[in-house]
């Protein structure tokens, strides 16, 4: 009896089409990228200063979280649904209080004579708080500075911040700049 022959498959040209959605998939897929968080870098120390320059006790909002995830403000316990009104007050000093940082008039391009506070928020936490307290901690102090921005951005220009042109947003962050300072991590152990 005379042996069947099973038809083949040419598996050459599925290979090709294979390689060409691979291909295709590659070039048409963007990743994202994890941009971080923004932050200023104070500026490079001249070589004739030695100490960088002194910043009034009043001007600085201390945020401490400790090793165990309870935040204190200024030394004085804090839930973390409570910061961002504390950090918007604290910034804002809408009252101009002796304990909420200090004024001045600045000229900004847009706005002309306008008074600016000279806040600085400082972060410093321990080796043991947990990533998840720190990012709270964090989307609550931008969640402040977001909402300023708006708050003023709406006021001066009837706009959210977002939709702001490029210059009258420059305008608003010379108003309410990104002051956020950051301390390496302490271990709980130690003391200052």
């Amino acid at each position: 009896m005379a042996k069947r022959s099973t038809p083949e498959l040419n598996a050459s040209s599925m290979a090709d089409i294979a390689f060409l959605l691979l291909s295709f998939f590659l070039l048409t897929t963007t990743m994202d990228q994890n941009l971080g968080m923004p932050r200023r870098l104070p500026p490079m120390l001249e070589e004739e200063q030695e100490k960088p320059p002194e910043i009034n006790k009043r001007n600085i909002l201390q945020i401490h979280v400790n090793s165990v995830d309870l935040l204190l403000v200024n030394k004085k316990p804090m839930e973390v649904v409570l910061l961002k009104e504390e950090v918007k007050t604290f910034l804002s000093n809408p009252r101009n209080e002796e304990d909420k940082p200090e004024k001045e008039v600045k000229n900004i391009e847009l706005l002309g004579a306008i008074s600016v506070g000279k806040g600085v928020v400082s972060l410093q936490t321990d080796r043991g708080t947990s990533y998840r307290m720190y990012m709270a901690v964090q989307n609550e102090i931008m969640r402040a500075y977001s909402e300023l921005r708006d708050e003023f951005s709406i006021s001066q220009f009837q706009s959210p911040y977002a939709k702001l042109s490029e210059d009258r947003q420059e305008a608003v962050r010379g108003v309410y700049p990104l002051n956020i300072s950051e301390a390496e991590p302490r271990d709980k152990g130690k003391k200052r």
